[in-house]
C-alpha cells in the first residue's frame, strides 16, 4: 500500500472478498521536499494515507523501513547509470528489488497465500500456464516496468485493478469512503524532489556536473556543455549549438572524456541492440514486439540469443533503458539495453549475434 488510490483499491477489493488482509507500506526515502509534495509515494504523507485507508478497511497495517535497501538498489544505481552516460529506469529496479523480491519474502514469512498490488497489469492462467498481460486500460498499463517479474513471483502475485479503467478505480475508492479517491497519481521518478533529477545526481555523483565538449560525429568541437547529467541519448533540447544545417540530437555520451557526441536525427537510427540480464516469461518466441521506452509503441523485432534485431530502424534506443518484449498483450520478458548498433552496421551485428 503506497498510499495511492490504486493500491488502496486493491486492498479494498481483497478485504471485501472476505480474505484476511494485511496492508504493508514500504518507507523508501524521506526527502523533506517529498513529504508534502503532491505526487510522491512511499514517504511522509503517503505512509499516513496508507494507514488511514487500512483503518477504514479494518485491516492490519505494517510499515517496513526499506530506505537503505532502496538507496543502494535504486537511487545509487540511478546516479551511477547517469555517471556512465546511460539512461536508467528506476521504476523497473524498484519492482525487481524491494517491491517484489523483498516484499514477497516478507509476505511468505507472514504465511500469506499471495501478494496483491495496485499495478495495472493482468495475471492470466492459460492452459495451466500463468501469464502476465498488459493492463486492460492501455493508457495506464505498467507492464513495461514489470518485465523483471519471475515465473515464481508471478505464481504468488495478484493484480486486482488490472482489469479496471482508472475512473472505475477512483469510483470504487469513493464508494468505499477512502480519502485517497481523488489523490493525484505518483510520479514515475518518485524519489526525486520537484522532478529535479539532475540536482540529485549532481549531489550524489558530482563528476557528472563537470563541463565538457560538444562534438559532431567526426570529433569536431561545436561547443561546450554544463555536465553530462543534463543529457540522455536522443535528446534535442539544451544542446545550444547554433549555425547547423540540421537540428542536432545527442547520439552518444562519453563520460570518460565528458564529451557529448551530437548529430542529425538519422544518426539515431538503430538496427540492433544487445540485451543483458534477460528475464524470460515466454517460451521459445523469436518474432516479437518490443518496447524500448515506457511510452513508445511496440515495434517488430527478432530475438537471437542476447541480441534483438529490429525489422525497421528504430529511434530513441539508449543503453541503460529496458527492452521489453511482447506477444500481443502478453509480456514475454525483457532486459537492459547494453549496446546498440547504428542502422548501417546491421549486417556485421547480425553475424555476430548468430555466431
Amino acid at each position: 500500500m503506497s498510499g495511492g488510490v490504486d493500491s488502496s483499491v486493491a486492498a479494498a477489493l481483497a478485504a471485501h472478498s472476505g480474505a484476511e488482509v494485511i496492508g504493508v507500506t514500504l518507507q523508501l526515502y524521506d526527502h523533506g521536499e517529498a513529504i508534502k509534495r503532491t505526487g510522491s509515494c512511499c514517504a511522509g504523507q503517503d505512509i499516513y494515507d496508507a494507514k488511514t485507508v487500512a483503518d477504514r478497511l479494518g485491516i492490519a497495517h505494517y510499515v517496513l523501513d526499506y530506505e537503505s535497501r532502496f538507496r543502494t538498489g535504486v537511487i545509487d544505481r540511478f546516479a551511477d547509470e547517469y555517471a556512465l552516460g546511460r539512461t536508467p529506469v528506476p521504476c523497473s529496479l524498484c519492482n525487481q528489488g524491494v517491491k517484489f523480491t523483498d516484499l514477497i519474502a516478507f509476505a511468505r514469512e507472514l504465511g500469506a497465500d499471495c501478494l496483491a498490488t495496485g499495478h495495472y497489469v493482468r495475471r492470466m492462467v492459460n492452459g495451466g500456464r500463468v501469464e502476465l498481460h498488459k493492463g486492460a486500460d492501455l493508457s495506464r498499463d505498467q507492464s513495461y516496468f514489470l518485465y523483471g517479474t519471475t515465473a515464481e513471483q508471478l505464481d504468488f502475485l495478484r493484480f486486482p485493478v488490472g482489469d479496471l479503467p482508472k475512473p472505475e478505480v477512483r469510483r470504487l475508492a469513493a464508494e468505499a469512503g477512502l480519502e485517497v479517491a481523488a489523490k493525484p497519481d505518483s510520479q514515475d521518478i518518485c524519489f526525486v524532489p520537484d522532478g529535479d533529477y539532475a540536482g540529485l545526481v549532481k549531489k550524489l555523483r558530482p563528476e557528472t556536473a563537470a563541463p565538457g565538449e560538444i562534438v559532431d560525429l567526426g570529433g569536431r568541437v561545436l561547443g561546450q556543455h554544463a555536465g553530462v547529467v543534463h543529457f540522455t541519448v536522443g535528446q534535442r533540447r539544451g544542446i545550444d549549438v547554433g549555425g547547423q544545417a540540421e537540428p542536432l540530437y545527442v547520439v552518444r555520451i562519453e563520460p570518460g572524456t565528458r564529451r557529448l557526441v551530437v548529430g542529425p536525427r538519422r544518426a539515431l537510427a538503430v538496427s540492433a541492440m544487445r540485451i543483458e540480464d534477460m528475464n524470460w516469461l515466454g517460451e521459445s518466441q523469436r518474432e516479437v514486439a518490443v518496447k524500448v521506452r515506457s511510452m513508445a509503441p511496440p515495434v517488430s523485432a527478432r530475438i537471437d540469443r542476447d541480441w534483438a534485431m529490429f525489422d525497421k530502424p528504430e529511434y530513441g534506443v539508449a543503453p541503460g533503458q529496458a527492452a521489453v518484449f511482447y506477444d500481443g498483450s502478453r509480456l514475454l520478458g525483457g532486459g537492459w539495453i547494453d549496446e546498440t548498433v547504428v542502422a548501417e552496421d546491421s549486417e556485421p551485428v547480425a553475424r555476430r549475434a548468430m555466431a
